[in-house]
């Protein structure tokens, strides 16, 4: 069964978060990557732990669990692209290669002889993404930018927790480096439009991906409601600046979130909930709720806190009224509905035996994702990458290790 990018060769020059996850969506749609790392050390997400991968004996291996989270599927070469060697390795694999992914300061590459315009000077072909904290233009692009930052200057700490006039209020980062992520699925969606479009004209391109970009653009509703407005989006902790009731409330038992999207939704809840308001002009439909929000949490918040969360959710689910648990993530994947959907799996893995992953949940019907292989161990794949494509001999490859090349 073929896979939908079978035939695509990424040469990944990337580490730490944006680079790593956008080439592991690329090796899961079936891709090769080659991952270039430095000799003796690798990517530096390799020593981002504890927690270790543990070998049979219950050791620690060498790499972190935050590496395997995000370098599936992808073959490990090392290689000092610093040296004259080294770059001359490289300037023969992206030959060979569609796809070229570098997340080093702006530059870098450059200085290196390995910049998109020398890459593809000799392969007209690449498509080649450049993955920065500000991009290639403008008056930050020699900054370095890293997830937390980003989050604060793209404006997403400032609409994310609790009001200032309530216990805990102030800005806070999200719970996972979402800036990074979601760097690297623009920089996907990139590569493969670019992908795309070399098929009609037979010519590559450059990508110029910057996480400040990527995290202005997707605060999606809460800059058109700036734009529109003028008026500056506040933080609502668990509350929802366009709808109401849409939060989080305290049950018998717990939390749970309750979700109402439209006036269907909130008759239903409140016969559910007993609350004779449905009729009410100020709750009638959501421009009046917002307008009375306070009135309105303050019943609803009354009326959740009477009954456990699991009570709430088999009333509620019964009259298709949207909620859900609050659940920790050892609940997440004790969830039916996410072992139906097969979201945690093992893959053989050279140091530690197996490796648990967590199943892209992109899902084809014709051309599935198939998972080829672990996170590779550092230099797991050296040898083989530089003898099957670049056809060096066991000899050369062993005089380059000798002299820190490899």
């Amino acid at each position: 069964m073929s896979s939908a990018l079978h035939g695509i060769r990424v040469l990944d020059l990337s580490r730490i978060l944006a680079g790593p996850w956008c080439t592991q969506v690329l090796a899961d749609l079936g891709a090769e990557v080659i991952k270039v790392e430095r000799p003796g050390s690798g990517d530096d997400t390799r020593a981002w732990g504890p927690p270790f991968l543990k070998r049979a004996d219950g050791e620690d291996t060498t790499d972190s669990a935050y590496f395997a989270a995000t370098n599936r599927g992808k073959q490990s070469i090392t290689l000092d692209i610093a040296s004259p060697e080294g770059q001359g390795l490289v300037r023969e694999l992206a030959c060979l290669c569609d796809v070229v992914v570098e997340n080093y300061k702006f530059g870098d590459m450059a200085r290196y002889g390995l910049d998109y315009e020398s890459l593809s000077a000799l392969n007209p072909g690449l498509i080649y993404c450049s993955i920065t904290g500000f991009g290639q233009t403008g008056p930050y692009r020699t900054r370095a930018g890293y997830d937390f930052m980003i989050q604060a200057m793209g404006g997403l700490m400032s609409v994310t927790g609790e009001r200032d006039d309530l216990p805990g209020g102030g800005p806070q980062k999200c719970g996972v480096p979402i800036a990074d992520m979601m760097t690297g699925m623009y920089s996907t969606v990139g590569i493969l439009a670019a992908l795309r479009e070399r098929e009609t004209s037979g010519r590559g391109q450059h990508l110029d991906m910057a996480l400040l970009d990527a995290q202005v653009s997707w605060l999606a509703n809460h800059n058109l409601n700036y734009l529109v407005s003028g008026q500056v989006p506040k933080r609502w902790g668990n509350a929802h600046p366009n709808l109401t009731p849409y939060q989080s409330f305290p049950t018998l038992d717990g939390n749970l979130i309750l979700a109402i999207g439209n006036d269907g939704q909130f008759r239903r809840f409140c016969a559910v909930a007993g609350l004779d308001i449905a009729d009410d002009p100020r709750f009638l439909n959501n421009s009046a709720r917002l307008a009375h929000r306070p009135a309105l949490v303050d019943l609803v918040a009354r009326a959740m806190a009477g009954r456990t969360t699991a009570d709430w959710m088999q009333r509620l689910e019964a009259q298709g009224v949207p909620c859900g648990p609050i659940n920790t993530i050892d609940q997440v994947f004790a969830d039916p509905q996410v072992q139906a959907r097969g979201l945690r799996m093992d893959l053989p893995h050279a140091a530690a035996g197996t490796v648990p992953q967590v199943a892209n949940p992109i899902r084809m019907s014709r051309t599935p994702i198939q998972y080829g292989s672990a996170p590779p161990v550092l230099g797991q794949h050296t040898h083989d990458v530089l003898g099957r494509l670049l056809g060096l001999a066991p000899e050369a490859i062993e005089s380059l290790e000798n002299r820190g090349v490899i």
